[in-house]
């Protein structure tokens, strides 16, 4: 299997298949991920940052970078938010390599730390 992780922010026409995606996994209202996945395409800056993993067109994975994930220790920041993997896709490793990814991303942009 062939599968490709995509820094939304080069994929603006993916923003909403992608919001739409991420709140049928975690619930929340697709516009909160519209807006933060708008801020990530427009500001260019280091956070928020999303990251899907496709195969062919289809989303099997994903994950965000924030500066919050709900939670009270606002000291804890940036933090990875969202990750999820469809169930068929799970057992292959692509859960690591997104985190990888992801890390990779933000230490390029100066951030070395991030929170799970």
């Amino acid at each position: 299997m062939k599968y490709k992780i995509k820094k939304l922010q080069e994929y603006k026409n993916l923003i909403n298949i992608s919001a739409h995606w991420f709140h049928l996994k975690w619930n929340l209202p697709v516009e909160v991920y519209l807006k933060s996945m708008e801020k990530c395409i427009e500001n260019k800056s280091n956070i928020p940052q999303w990251h899907i993993t496709m195969v062919n067109e289809k989303i099997v994975g994903g994950l965000g970078v924030i500066e919050n994930d709900f939670h009270d220790r606002k000291e804890l920041s940036p933090n990875i938010c969202a990750v999820y993997v469809e169930e068929n896709y799970r057992c292959q490793g692509i859960a690591g390599e997104m985190l990888d990814f992801a890390c990779q991303d933000m230490k390029e942009r100066g951030r070395d730390t991030l929170y799970l």
